[in-house]
C-alpha cells in the first residue's frame, strides 16, 4: 500500500492532517480508523490550530511509536533508539518541506480554533496534501529500512 497516497486522499476526504497520517497506516498499527481518526484529532492545525508542530509530522511521530516506541519505564537504551528515530525522520521532513512548524509552512495563517471551510480554494491554497504526503512517505521509507 502506498500509505503517502492514501494520507492524501484523506486529507481531501476531510481528515485533518495528524488523522490523514494516523488513519493511512491503521493496516500496520492494527488500530481501527475510527479509533486512529479520534486519536490523532488533537494534533491538526499544528495541535488544534496553534500552528505548533505540523500535524502530519506529528501523526508520523505517533505511527512510529505504536510501531517502534517503548513501554517500559527506565528503558533507557529504547528511549534513545526512539528519540534517535523521532529526531531523524523529523530532520528528514524539514530537510524536504523547509519547517515542521505549522505556521511556518502555511506562511502564518489565523490560529483561532475555528475550522475553515473545506472548499476547492481551502485545498488550492493548502500544501497539507502534499505534508501527509511527505511524512508518510518518509515513515514508509524508515519502515523499509528498519522491517517490523
Amino acid at each position: 500500500m502506498d500509505h503517502g497516497i492514501k494520507a492524501a486522499e484523506l486529507f481531501l476526504g476531510g481528515y485533518n492532517c495528524s488523522q490523514s497520517v494516523v488513519v493511512a497506516f491503521s493496516d500496520l498499527t492494527g488500530l481501527d480508523e475510527a479509533f486512529s481518526a479520534r486519536m490523532a484529532s488533537s494534533f491538526g492545525g499544528g495541535m488544534g490550530r496553534m500552528r505548533e508542530v505540523c500535524g502530519a509530522v506529528s501523526g508520523m511521530l505517533m505511527v512510529l511509536g505504536l510501531l517502534y516506541g517503548y513501554d517500559t519505564p527506565g528503558d533507557d537504551v529504547s528511549k534513545k533508539a526512539q528519540y534517535t528515530a523521532v529526531q531523524a525522520l523529523s530532520a528528514k521532513f524539514r530537510e524536504e518541506t523547509g519547517s515542521i512548524i505549522c505556521r511556518e509552512i502555511l506562511k502564518n495563517p489565523p490560529s483561532d480554533p475555528n475550522p475553515s471551510p473545506r472548499t476547492a480554494e481551502y485545498y488550492a491554497k493548502r500544501p497539507c496534501a502534499r505534508m501527509v504526503m511527505t511524512a508518510a512517505r518518509i515513515l514508509d521509507d524508515y519502515i523499509k529500512e528498519n522491517p517490523l
